[in-house]
């Protein structure tokens, strides 16, 4: 059947699915944390593996799938994969971009990375760049406002990033290298930009009966 992608593309669903033998393994291992009656429980970790396996996407048929080996009516699954925007449900690139444009990454920059993805790529909310290599969305709060502006990609986040860091971050992802994820301006934790303020020195650990170690 035939379906429209991130940027309105055409795409075909899959005929068929199924979990490679070690994700039936690790699909049993999520089933049997529930009881026989309640197995239905595990279709959140069982829609995550299959969306992983199946290049990031959701595929009708893996949904189905999903349903069967839950013993669940395919709609309930569908409604799970429809309400919750973890589950991409269409082609999307193989970096996955999630822009966060809440308040706090809003007034840190986030327009900046919005700006420096257009620029490097050609594409805006909700599209996919033309190679197929990277898809845009906007999100709301990623949960790292002490550190925004943030950019998740896949599943790292990055973070402290403004248009010329995003920019590099891009060209890195496109040469097929992924840098290592976090702070763009080396910022630890959740300290604050010019440095800690306080307890900047290590205190001696206690072995609980009142000596230092």
């Amino acid at each position: 059947m035939s379906e429209h992608g991130v940027s309105g593309s055409p795409f075909e669903q899959p005929a068929s699915f199924e979990f490679t033998p070690e994700n039936v393994k690790t699909a049993k291992w999520h089933i049997a944390k529930y009881p026989p009656d309640r197995q239905a429980s595990a279709v959140l970790p069982l829609l995550d593996l299959a969306q992983r396996q199946h290049d990031n996407w959701l595929p009708r048929a893996a949904m189905d799938y999903v349903a069967e080996m839950l013993d669940m009516a395919p709609i309930r699954v569908y409604e799970v994969a429809t309400f919750y925007t973890m589950f991409n449900l269409r082609p999307v690139g193989r970096w996955f971009l999630q822009a966060c444009t809440t308040t706090p990454c809003w007034l840190r920059g986030s327009d900046d990375i919005l700006s420096a993805c257009r620029k490097k790529l050609g594409i805006g909310i909700g599209e996919t760049s033309a190679d197929g290599q990277f898809t845009l969305v906007e999100v709301e709060c990623l949960g790292a406002c002490v550190n925004a502006p943030i950019l998740q990609v896949n599943d790292d986040f990055y973070e402290d990033l403004d248009g010329p860091a995003t920019e590099q971050l891009l060209d890195q992802l496109a040469a097929g290298t992924q840098p290592p994820m976090g702070s763009a301006i080396g910022r630890q934790g959740s300290m604050p930009v010019g440095g800690k303020t306080t307890l900047t020195e290590l205190v001696a650990a206690h072995d609980g009966k009142g000596n230092a170690g």
